[in-house]
């Protein structure tokens, strides 16, 4: 039987740093994460690697509600999930968020 471990938040920024519908490249632990903030406030944090099978950076991608188009290959994503939309198929890893005090923490 294999033991859940709780996922530690680390700090990634004020929200302020973060601009609407403008992905910025963060590291954190040795992973380099994209987030993005939509135009409702949501902030999302993924994996800064693309699904496709030819990779690339998602960070310089398009946000749009809560959808990303990535940048190469402009695949759908949705920052919900993870998940790359029909007729594409992958999926991006994504990480917890949370708003504290106008800070942004992630979980690794």
């Amino acid at each position: 039987m294999t033991t859940q471990q709780s996922a530690i938040y680390y700090p990634a920024g004020e929200i302020e740093e973060f601009l609407p519908r403008i992905g910025r490249v963060v590291e954190i632990k040795d992973h380099e994460l994209a987030v993005f903030r939509t135009s409702d406030g949501s902030i999302f944090a993924a994996e800064n690697r693309n699904p496709h099978p030819k990779g690339g950076p998602l960070a310089e991608g398009i946000v749009s509600g809560h959808y990303l188009y990535d940048p190469l290959y402009d695949w759908k994503i949705d920052l919900n999930t993870g998940l790359v939309q029909a007729p594409d198929q992958g999926q991006v890893q994504m990480y917890p968020v949370k708003i504290e005090n106008g800070q942004v923490w992630i979980a690794i």
